[in-house]
């Protein structure tokens, strides 16, 4: 188990080197000398994404770098970016990032669609079983810089989101003990900061190899208890129904018991308020 870790490791890594040259599973695959079918079944274990969505969102977001910080034409940023076409990179550029390629540059705003995954080396089979909901604490200055480290490996589920302003923020959620933090193997393997009297969810993150362990459902449960009143409601706000930039967040929320309220912009992104259905989280796996 532990070597097929490694080789989604050394796929991240090829990937990562690669960013300005075509990539599929089967380059990938061959580059780490694994089988490819193995390779896409534990990268999608292990990050939650397949190859080719990783390896697109990376390019994007290098794209994305290059017309924020460079004066490069657009046709150029788009072949290293592997289009063939301004056409083909605008059309999945604005899919993702809601605006052309123009436009954004125009903007000069740049936030990453996607970051580099570093994962820990440790294998799902060695994640013994804790009862998560008595591990999660609230989180103190000196756990930021694991908290940040979870936010990179998440950020694809919060557009726009600056990370030093975020800093910020998260020291005064801290400061509010209004921030959780449930660590595993000397990393966070989940945080959530929310609002005492609204029961909003400020921000959500599970580390992708964790996903599947009900971390997200002990987090909100430990926060349902820290709320100053009982029958606050619980929500959160994140993309809308068929957002191309969604890598799962939605049906996640929506499986812990979370259902649609009224649509949003968000610093300019649309996106959907949620609300918890208290007796669906109960029976949520």
């Amino acid at each position: 188990m532990k070597d097929r870790i490694e080789n989604v490791i050394a796929a991240i890594g090829y990937i990562e080197d690669h960013l300005s040259e075509p990539l599929n599973l089967d380059t990938v695959a061959g580059a780490v000398h694994y089988s490819k079918y193995h390779l896409h079944r534990t990268f999608v274990k292990e990050t939650g994404l397949t190859i080719h969505s990783y390896a697109q969102r990376r390019q994007l977001t290098e794209a994305a770098k290059l017309l924020v910080f460079s004066d490069k034409p657009i046709i150029e940023i788009a072949l290293t970016a592997g289009y063939e076409s301004r056409q083909a990179f605008t059309a999945i550029f604005k899919e993702m990032y809601k605006k052309t390629p123009h436009q954004y540059r125009k903007e000069k705003e740049f936030y990453p669609l996607q970051l580099r995954y570093r994962l820990q080396h440790v294998s799902v089979k060695d994640r013994e079983p804790f009862c998560w909901k008595e591990r999660i604490t609230l989180a103190a200055n000196e756990d930021i810089s694991q908290w940040m480290e979870l936010v990179q490996l998440v950020i694809d589920g919060f557009p726009y989101l600056n990370e030093k302003d975020y800093t910020i923020w998260l020291e005064d959620s801290i400061r509010r003990r209004q921030a959780l933090i449930l660590k595993a193997h000397g990393a966070a393997a989940g945080v959530l900061a929310f609002h005492k009297e609204t029961g909003r969810i400020d921000f959500m993150g599970v580390h992708p190899q964790y996903r599947r362990r009900g971390i997200g459902k002990a987090l909100i449960w430990r926060m349902v208890e820290e709320l100053e009143h009982e029958d606050t409601a619980v929500s959160v706000t994140t993309f809308r129904e068929g957002d191309k930039a969604d890598n799962g967040y939605r049906d996640a929320f929506k499986n812990l018991g979370f259902a649609g309220a009224e649509l949003l912009m968000e610093f300019g992104y649309p996106t959907q308020r949620l609300v918890l259905q208290k007796e669906r989280l109960e029976a949520a796996g």
